[in-house]
């Protein structure tokens, strides 16, 4: 198979990476993304029928990578309540042009399942953990759960070689900003990175307020007073984190500044949300339906028409514009919906 044509949007932004959303389900209630006053147990969450399917999902997949697609990420809500999510990744790994196969978790559920993800063929894994600390991280996920689950999936992924593992945390001044540096010491030395996140507006249900954001520097800046660091070159073009080695070659961590450096210049991502709509930009208000196209018996060709059009269209730096605009923000779609 020759090398796909990279498709790119008005700013000259090809399109690389491909996050598939495939439940909307999820077993936490983070308040930054699911809080649990809205979505309680009579919650009515998309019906079978609405989401796609393993082969629609497969199908799709192939299209954007026949557009340039190299990396694919599954996402959720909590991906491994997926059932049979193994077969997808197996269909996903087959895709010829597919350079990096990777999954985003709460990590809850994958001491069970990492093995057979791993011989499925998925490459690596991302898990969020969001304080190393049983209380606050009970909070924060919403369901009082203490860490040693999350750990011992980490631990599991590590053993079925799913790595390098990236542990995701997002930080929120008042609620976890005293975990940044016990974070950053548990996983010192392990070969696992740390990936610091500033909290973002995602979504409009979460009560975001920019007085609790922790700036990057500031995050920084507090690690490297107990743990020097160094300044890292980006692993590849487009990175999100900016990176910062132990000066004493102990690993690495990672900073994601969507708030306070914004990094939408070089954004390669689309997302296709469970029930088949295409997003391009995690702060989008909706997506191009693909599913209503692909149920009607659209073409494979005529699918890739419909993907290339709504990306050489696409203009979206939304937090570019949230830094300009510093005001109200429009309704968007929620963190669940499409995935980090």
């Amino acid at each position: 198979m020759s090398a796909a044509v990279a498709t790119t949007d008005r700013f000259g932004r090809p399109m690389r990476d491909l996050r598939i959303s495939v439940t909307d389900r999820c077993n936490f209630r983070c308040p930054y993304c699911m809080p649990a006053e809205i979505y309680g147990e009579k919650y009515q969450f998309l019906a079978k029928p609405e989401l796609l399917s393993f082969e629609e999902v497969e199908r799709l997949a192939r299209i954007f990578v026949g557009l340039g697609v190299e990396k694919l990420r599954i996402t959720g809500g909590e991906p491994l309540l997926r059932h049979g999510l193994p077969r997808l990744i197996e269909a996903l790994a087959r895709i010829d042009g597919v350079h990096d196969l990777t999954l985003t978790t709460n990590g809850f559920l994958l001491a069970a399942q990492a093995q057979s993800l791993a011989d499925a063929g998925l490459r690596r894994i991302t898990v969020s953990l969001d304080s190393h600390d049983d209380e606050t991280f009970g909070r924060m996920n919403g369901r009082g759960h203490g860490t040693a689950r999350v750990l011992e999936g980490i631990e599991a992924a590590a053993a079925a070689g799913l790595s390098p593992i990236k542990i995701n945390c997002v930080v929120q001044r008042g609620v976890n900003q005293d975990s940044i540096v016990p974070m950053a010491r548990h996983f010192k030395g392990t070969g696992h990175v740390v990936r610091f996140i500033e909290y973002m507006d995602v979504g409009t249900l979460n009560g975001w307020d920019p007085a609790q954001v922790v700036s990057a520097g500031e995050i920084v800046k507090a690690i490297d007073a107990v743990f020097p660091l160094a300044a890292l070159e980006p692993g590849y073009a487009g990175e999100v984190a900016e990176r910062w080695g132990y000066r004493d070659g102990s690993g690495e961590i990672g900073v994601i500044a969507s708030v306070t450096q914004p990094f939408c210049g070089g954004c390669t991502r689309a997302r296709l949300t469970i029930e088949g709509n295409l997003v391009t930009c995690l702060f989008a208000a909706g997506g191009r339906d693909l599913r209503g196209p692909l149920r009607a018996g659209a073409s494979d060709a005529e699918l890739r028409a419909i993907v290339e059009e709504v990306w050489t269209r696409r203009s979206d730096r939304y937090s570019e514009e949230r830094v300009e605009r510093a005001g109200a923000s429009p309704r968007r779609l929620e963190m669940y919906q499409i995935g980090g």
